[in-house]
């Protein structure tokens, strides 16, 4: 790939960071059509288009450098999927690594929509919601506490659904909140001085600087499982699973339950997970439904979940509150296998989303079912969809994709985390992309494009195998 034509500083093509897009589109567009294209969005430094050496012709990749990180992660939001000139393909858009990156892959939106802010002790998760909601819609907050107090300490993090909304927040909010993106959880956090010399490690509770969520850390092995025939119940939950979830995965699972206080997934020091993870609820009653309903739940499909309730160190000596532990868990209990004709504990909003789990768990409203088109159809329309962390069972994607109707079928690519969805109507897919790009079905999150058209006859000798 050839230098920028440009005598710009390399450190000016990344200031301010996640400015800069990456764009694949046809060879035949111009340096001028991308920048009327892009320029609706905000204030356009430079735009390149990268040329073979030999031939000067365009590979067909540019990059557009924005004044503003929200300007450029805007013009991704809009820009990616759609086409530029009516006898172009629909361009691909990425926020571009950084000049100094050393990984190989786009920056992933999740990496683009957290945001780490310094706020007042007084500050409840509400204020912090209440707060930065201008900005844009919030997904959570979470506010850092001491392990052992449980008081604030004085920092959060906030999520919103967009890329472009957490830029405008670090942009437009007031200074004193020194709001910064939060570094990736798959990456070990680096330190820095943010008042009193302390790391950021120091903030999340521990030197581990792979928690984000207020919990104590440590092995499983540590913490004293607890047999519910005997009586044992606590408000701490041990999850256990072999495949690798991660804790946006497990957080949406356990947080249907009302009452989930804390949630953290267990982190080995070179950030690989452990395969447990530790809930905390605030009351009895929400621990023993959460652990009767999704003990033994296939999330994903095909992985077991193992809950069990764990030694949180309250203390249980009490005799009065023993019997009123026992009493609401048999209660909770009853509520559970019995059903709700016969029970008197009213479960609390939200209890009934568990218990009629389907098979398909997502993070947007479905449409019903729709049948699939014959398989003869005439392909209209492919979408090309690409999984993280891994692919979805091909019954799950029919059952997701078949909603928008004329469906013909899934084709998976083996040994790929990608697929193709065909289509006998250009409608239905279009629908299909709008609904499903970027949203979460069964732990897995999606990206839904425009496939790219077949490619043209070349002039190659032909395969004889």
């Amino acid at each position: 790939m050839e230098e920028y034509p440009t005598k710009q500083a390399t450190e000016n093509l990344d200031d301010p960071p996640n400015s800069r897009l990456f764009v694949v589109t046809s060879r035949s567009m111009t340096e001028e059509a991308l920048r009327d294209a892009f320029s609706v969005f905000g204030d356009i430094q430079g735009v390149w288009v990268v040329k073979d050496k030999q031939t000067k012709e365009s590979k067909g990749i540019c990059y557009v450098k924005f004044a503003k990180s929200s300007q450029a992660c805007l013009a991704m939001e809009e820009m990616h999927g759609k086409q530029l000139a009516e006898s172009s393909k629909p361009v691909k858009v990425f926020i571009a690594q950084s000049r100094s990156s050393t990984r190989h892959r786009d920056v992933e939106d999740e990496e683009l929509t957290r945001i780490f802010v310094m706020i007042p002790k007084t500050f409840t998760e509400e204020d912090l919601k209440d707060t930065f909601k201008d900005y844009g819609d919030i997904e959570y907050c979470v506010i850092i506490k001491n392990k052992f107090t449980g008081e604030s300490k004085g920092l959060g993090y906030v999520r919103y659904y967009k890329p472009s909304q957490a830029a405008h927040a670090i942009e437009n909010c007031d200074k004193a909140y020194r709001a910064i993106l939060a570094e990736p959880r798959t990456k070990a956090t680096a330190s820095e001085d943010y008042s009193g010399g302390s790391s950021r490690g120091d903030y999340m509770g521990g030197n581990d600087t792979m928690n984000q969520y207020p919990v104590p850390m440590g092995d499983p092995g540590n913490y004293q499982a607890m047999d519910f025939r005997s009586g044992d119940f606590t408000r701490s939950l041990m999850i256990s699973t072999r495949a690798a979830l991660t804790q946006e995965q497990i957080f949406p699972l356990f947080d249907i339950i009302p009452g989930m206080e804390y949630c953290e997934l267990q982190r080995d020091a070179y950030g690989m997970s452990k395969g447990h993870a530790l809930i905390r609820y605030s009351n009895l009653g929400s621990a023993v439904y959460a652990k009767e309903k999704l003990n033994g739940f296939e999330y994903p499909p095909g992985n077991r979940l193992v809950v069990n309730f764990v030694d949180d160190g309250e203390d249980r000596s009490s005799p009065v509150g023993r019997m009123a532990m026992q009493f609401v868990a048999a209660q909770m209990m009853s509520s559970v296998w019995n059903g709700p004709s016969n029970s008197q504990v009213m479960k609390p909003p939200g209890f009934s989303a568990v218990s009629t789990m389907s098979r398909v768990q997502t993070d947007v409203n479905l449409p019903p079912p729709k049948k699939l088109a014959p398989p003869d159809s005439k392909t209209k329309e492919r979408l090309f969809v690409v999984f993280s962390p891994s692919q979805l069972p091909p019954d799950v994607l029919e059952d997701v994709f078949c909603r928008f109707g004329s469906l013909i079928e899934v084709h998976l690519v083996p040994g790929r985390k990608v697929g193709y969805m065909k289509y006998a109507e250009k409608q239905c897919a279009d629908e299909a992309m709008a609904a499903l790009h970027g949203r979460v079905v069964n732990g897995v999150k999606m990206k839904v494009m425009l496939a790219d058209p077949p490619r043209e006859e070349s002039h190659k000798r032909p395969r004889t195998y």
